[in-house]
This record gives structure tokens, C-alpha cells and sequence, in this order.
């Protein structure tokens, strides 16, 4: 056999090294893309285009999957429903007319993007965020046509999800029939609009889930917080857009929404590197109260309730026979109807945590107050309850429905909602001498009562005095004035945190509950509730007022003011949106999120903190009960040190110490 001479292996090599380190994301009209194993790569190598068949199908068909993920991952599919079934023949995907168009051997088109606007100079290209778009070759910011405004199964981080009003384009997703057909399914997601719009999940033309409308914090029907760790997200309602869109907070993290026909769920799921699996984040429906409408009008749904389903006060089934059965599809009707406009004769029951009702009857207004929402409702007959249509800071704006009530469920999420009553349902209706003897026992127990809250506030507010006096009076070694915060009355306090409501709790700490709270100037504020039977007195509760006035550090916890009244002790921190340490790392889940640089930069900020605890601030303090859930994050992931009931002064020259106290929290 002749050997081959240095200078033909010289150009093999660099023929082959050529080829296989040329990778392209674009398609031009001289560079199309054949069904020949060739691929578009996204620049910084994320997504890959290219044909491919599902599952066990012979089908092939056009798709983006994730290029360096171990489980081929598809995110969207050009020709779904027109596949190409002739597997002996090489397809073409090349730009024609302006369009990107996908061609059979014999030139047969099979698919065409359709686009109504042209480019005079088209080029396709395959974006990092998973975006194909065509564009013209002199403008790269604008798109002629985009995939993201054609989704398939999933949602990618900064897709929208809902209508351009302006052109009549409705986004929505629709699940694959099967894992071997990516055809188009019944299972579908898109956002339904109205006069307050909801997103909904359809199967069929049947109505399976939606999340109830969003009040300016987040959807009214789904439980989850509004602030995580792993994406935020926006719900855009105006005269030109109504959609939703989610933004991945580290890049790093690989996690989308996908339509799940086999299960019938809307599922957002999370890639693990470390297992090369997805794992589920959430799903919808969550519960059996998540499915549409299971109570029936008027009825509520309590997934710890026996049964479920419940009527309102002042409701009762349509159908008892039906209804004790367990079969709820008639719902409630009002036991007693009311009196329009008649006073004492119809009136409002406020009812707590509930999912708003199907807005597809109501009737929004974004100005007006929760009072006149009132009375606009009570001035419509037809009117059958109201809300605020936004929840944040003290609420605002107005919804009311007209008719039947549908889809209503019991959720931590869910807000205050006011249904229409009979008041008379509470009237006396046993002769004026049962009217007379309740109303002496009344007013006497009345009297009672009032004179024991008197002595009651007369006696705590002396002792709030007491303490607040002793505090402000106290005096350090040096002969300086202790305290330097603000000190905030109890009732301000009770405002700020919806009278401590449970939706407002962040947690629980050694020393007592933290709650979240929105003082009137709109800030937020986190409040550590000192528990009575804390056993941390006032010598504790001072030593951590002292030392939050003096200690100014970035990475110690900020706090705004103190409160003491009666038995009441409290103090104001900054709020932390990512709240403490202990529940990302203790969280399967959530930890995830930690990649090692931010790990690093944790470890730095509270060993920073610790450094001018014991070093360089006024006081050397040693903390004494440093752990992670006394670790608060900021927006940023910032770590910030907090609680310092149990921390000790020492001398600026002492360098060690003993204690008879053991010092600690668990």
C-alpha cells in the first residue's frame, strides 16, 4: 500500500479539525439546514436546533432541545403536527421569501413560519435563551418572527404566556399527546381574558384549573411565596399586553414549565446536575380543591376540611340528598334570600384566605376604596360579593360579582372576600321578653367587662411605662445614654402586621415568632415577637437594644426600632426577602440554588461580620448563639448576622472570658 505523502495528511487534519470545530447558529439563504445530522448551536452552546425523532417513533420532525443536558430534553417543535415520514429522504430547512420553511426531498413544503412582516435580507438564528428568531441581517435587535411567540409544551425563563392585544397573538402552551408524539394534545395552558383576567388549564373544552386573578402580589389561587430563591415573576396587564413571564434568578440553574398530558399536570421542573435528572419543583392542580368549580356555585372547597366542601354561613345545599352523597356539582343556595337595599335585611359576611371567584361576571375598577366598593355593590341587586382587586400595602381598588359565585377554595395565599347576606338570618325571632332579658344580661355583663379591661389597661400601660422608663433612663458604664432606636407603639405595630396575622409569619426563633409587616410609608419591616415564655427578660431584651443601636456593619442585620408595652417586647429589622439561611441549605430543593462561588461569598461576609464583632467595632462582642437561621439573606443573597439576645460586651482590651450562663438557642 503507497504511503501518503506529509503534505495530503497535513490537509486531512486540518479538513477534519475544521469541521468538527465550526459550529454555526445561524441559517442564511446560502446556508440551509439539511437533515444530515448538521445542527445550529447557540453562541454560548445552550440550545441545540436540529431534526430528531421522539421516543420510539419513526417521525422526524424540527426542534430545540438542551444541548448539554444528559436526557435530550426537546423545548419546542416547529412541524408537530405535520411530521416527516419519509426517513429515506434528506429534508431541507432554508429561508424562502422572508420565511424559514421546512421542505420535503421532492420540495414538498411541510411547514413555514408564516410570517406577516418580510426581511429583505433574512437571517434565522438560534438565541442563548432558546428564542429562534428570523431577522434581518443589518437590524440584530428586530424580530420578524420568534418561537417564543409559538410555544409547544414548555416555557422557557422569559417567555411570555398570554395576548399582544395589539395584533390578536395569543401565546399559550399545549402539551405533546404522548412521549413519542409531539403532535398538539388537549391539555392546555394560556391566559383567559376579562374584565380581571385569570390563566387557566383546559382539558378539552372542560375547564380544569385556573389560578384566580392576580392582586398585585401574586395569583389569589396558588399557594407558594411571592419571593423565592429560584425565579421571579410578572403578571402584565394593559391595553396593549396581558401575559405572564418568569426570569431565572441564577443563570446557572436550568428549570421550565411543562405541560404534562400523561399526568395532568402543569409541572415546573428543576435540572440536578449531580443526579442528571429533572426533579419536580411544583404542580398544578396541587389538591382536589384545585380543580375547577368541585363545590359547585356558591360553594367553597377546604382540602382540611370533612367533607371538602362546605356553603357559607347562611347557605345550605341545593341538594342535601346529593350534597351528604358527596356529590357537590349542584352547590349552595342562600337560605334565606336578602332585601335589597333594606337595612339590617341585607348586609356582608367577610370571609378570610379565599381564592377569588371565576371573574368571567364581574366588574373591576382599579380607583375606588374597599368602602366604596361596598356600596356599589349594595346598590346593585345583581351583586352577590366584592374585593379588593389589589391587596397590596392597605388594599385598593374594587371587584364585584354579579351572579352565582364559581371555583372558590380555602387557600393561605387567598384574601379577604366579602359575601352578600340575609342579616335577618341572625334576627330574634322568640317574642320581645327573650329580646328584654338578653338585652339587661347584655348590657350587665357589658359593664362587667368594661371595668375589668379598664383596670386591665390601666395596669399594663403603667407597666409598659415602667419598662419603656427603666430603658430610657438606664445608663451604661460610661455614663452614655443606652438606647439610640425609635420606639414604636404597639398599635402601629398590630397595623403593620394585619394584627399578627398568620400570612404574614416568616417563622419561629428561639426567642419567639418573626412576623412581616408594611408600616404606612409603605416600608417592610421584619418584627421578632418576644415569646412570654422565652425566658428572655428585659436585662436580654436591653442588651440586644444596645447593642443593634450601636453596631453599623454590612453585614449585620439592620434594625429600625424596638417596642415595649405591658408584656410586650419587640424589636424592627430590616426585611429579608430570602429570609434565613437554614431553609435553602436544609431544603432538598432549594439548596440547588447555591452554586459554590455564592457559598464562598456567604462564608466570606459572615466571617467579615464576626471579624468587626470581635475586632473592630466600639463594643468586642462575641455572639454566643451564631447558627444558620440566625443567617439573613437580602435580595442579593447577602448574608446579614442577627439576634443578638444572648451576645456578650467585653472589655477593648480583653482577648478572653468565662461564663457561668450556658448561652444558646436551638
Amino acid at each position: 500500500m503507497e504511503t501518503p505523502s506529509p503534505t495530503l495528511l497535513i490537509c486531512n487534519l486540518l479538513l477534519f479539525f475544521s469541521q468538527i470545530s465550526h459550529s454555526t447558529d445561524t441559517i442564511t439563504q446560502e446556508q440551509p439546514l439539511a437533515d444530515d445530522g448538521s445542527t445550529l448551536v447557540s453562541k454560548d452552546g445552550t440550545f441545540e436546533l436540529g431534526f430528531f425523532n421522539p421516543g420510539s417513533s419513526n417521525n422526524r420532525y424540527v426542534g430545540i432541545w438542551y444541548k448539554n443536558i444528559a436526557v435530550k430534553t426537546v423545548v419546542w417543535v416547529a412541524n408537530r403536527d405535520n411530521p416527516i415520514k419519509d426517513n429515506n429522504s434528506t429534508s431541507m430547512l432554508k429561508t424562502q421569501q422572508g420565511n424559514l420553511v421546512l421542505l420535503a426531498h421532492n420540495g414538498t413544503l411541510l411547514w413555514t413560519t408564516n410570517a406577516t412582516a418580510k426581511a429583505s435580507n433574512p437571517i434565522v438564528q438560534l438565541l442563548d435563551d432558546g428564542n429562534l428568531v428570523i431577522r434581518d441581517a443589518k437590524e440584530e435587535s428586530v424580530f420578524v418572527w420568534q418561537s417564543f411567540d409559538h410555544p409547544s409544551d414548555t416555557l422557557l425563563s422569559g417567555m411570555k404566556l398570554g395576548w399582544d392585544l395589539r395584533t390578536g397573538l395569543n401565546r399559550r402552551l399545549t402539551s405533546w399527546k404522548n412521549w413519542d408524539d409531539p403532535s398538539s394534545g388537549n391539555f392546555v395552558w394560556e391566559v383567559v381574558l376579562g374584565s380581571n383576567p385569570d390563566i387557566v388549564i383546559w382539558k378539552g373544552n372542560v375547564e380544569y384549573f385556573r389560578t384566580g386573578p392576580y392582586n398585585g402580589n401574586m395569583f389569589s389561587g396558588v399557594y407558594g411565596p411571592r419571593n423565592n430563591p429560584l425565579y421571579d415573576y410578572v403578571f402584565v396587564n394593559n391595553k396593549d399586553e396581558v401575559y405572564f413571564r418568569y426570569t431565572l434568578r441564577n443563570s446557572s440553574v436550568v428549570s421550565i414549565i411543562v405541560m404534562n398530558q400523561t399526568l395532568s399536570l402543569r409541572q415546573r421542573l428543576t435540572w440536578i446536575p449531580e443526579t442528571k435528572a429533572w426533579t419536580v419543583y411544583q404542580s398544578l392542580p396541587r389538591d382536589s380543591c384545585d380543580e375547577y368549580n368541585v363545590c359547585g356555585p356558591n360553594g367553597y372547597c377546604e382540602i382540611d376540611a370533612s367533607p371538602i366542601c362546605q356553603c357559607f354561613e347562611g347557605f345550605v345545599p341545593k341538594s342535601p340528598q346529593l350534597w351528604n352523597a358527596m356529590d357537590w356539582r349542584q352547590g349552595c343556595v342562600r337560605s334565606d334570600d336578602w332585601s335589597c337595599g333594606v337595612e339590617n335585611k341585607d348586609g356582608f359576611r367577610r370571609i378570610e384566605k379565599m381564592k377569588l371567584p371565576n371573574s368571567t361576571y364581574a366588574w373591576v375598577n382599579q380607583s375606588m376604596t374597599l368602602l366604596e366598593c361596598r356600596v356599589k355593590c349594595l346598590e346593585n341587586c345583581s351583586c352577590t360579593a366584592y374585593s379588593n382587586l389589589d391587596t397590596r400595602g392597605t388594599g385598593s381598588g374594587c371587584s364585584i360579582w354579579l351572579g352565582d359565585l364559581i371555583d372558590l377554595r380555602v387557600i393561605e395565599s387567598g384574601q379577604d372576600f366579602y359575601v352578600r347576606v340575609a342579616t335577618s338570618d341572625t334576627d330574634d325571632k322568640h317574642g320581645n321578653h327573650k329580646k328584654v332579658v338578653v338585652v339587661a344580661v347584655t348590657i350587665v355583663a357589658s359593664l362587667v367587662l368594661m371595668m375589668f379591661l379598664v383596670y386591665c389597661i390601666y395596669m399594663t400601660k403603667n407597666k409598659g411605662k415602667t419598662e419603656a422608663r427603666m430603658l430610657k433612663e438606664k445608663k451604661d458604664q460610661h455614663g452614655q445614654e443606652d438606647l439610640e432606636l425609635p420606639f414604636f407603639d404597639f398599635a402601629t405595630i398590630v397595623k403593620a402586621t394585619n394584627n399578627f396575622s398568620i400570612d404574614n409569619k416568616l417563622g419561629e426563633g428561639g426567642f419567639g415568632p418573626v412576623y412581616k409587616g408594611i408600616l404606612a410609608d409603605e416600608q417592610e419591616i421584619a418584627i421578632k415577637r418576644l415569646s412570654r415564655s422565652s425566658g428572655q427578660g428585659l436585662k436580654e431584651f436591653r442588651n440586644e437594644v444596645i447593642l443593634c443601636a450601636k453596631l453599623q456593619h454590612r453585614n449585620l442585620a439592620k434594625v429600625i426600632g424596638y417596642c415595649i408595652e405591658g408584656e410586650e417586647k419587640m424589636l424592627l429589622y430590616e426585611y429579608m426577602p430570602n429570609r434565613s439561611l437554614d431553609l435553602i441549605i436544609f431544603d432538598s430543593i432549594q439548596r440547588k440554588i447555591l452554586d459554590w462561588p455564592m457559598r464562598l461569598n456567604i462564608l466570606n461576609a459572615i466571617a467579615r461580620g464576626l471579624l468587626y464583632l470581635h475586632q473592630d467595632s466600639r463594643l468586642r462582642i462575641i455572639h454566643r448563639d451564631l447558627k444558620a437561621s440566625n443567617i439573613l439573606l437580602d435580595n442579593n443573597m447577602n448574608p446579614k448576622i442577627s439576634d443578638f439576645g444572648l451576645a456578650k460586651m467585653c472589655g477593648s482590651d480583653q482577648v478572653e472570658g468565662s461564663t457561668s450562663i450556658i448561652a444558646g438557642t436551638q
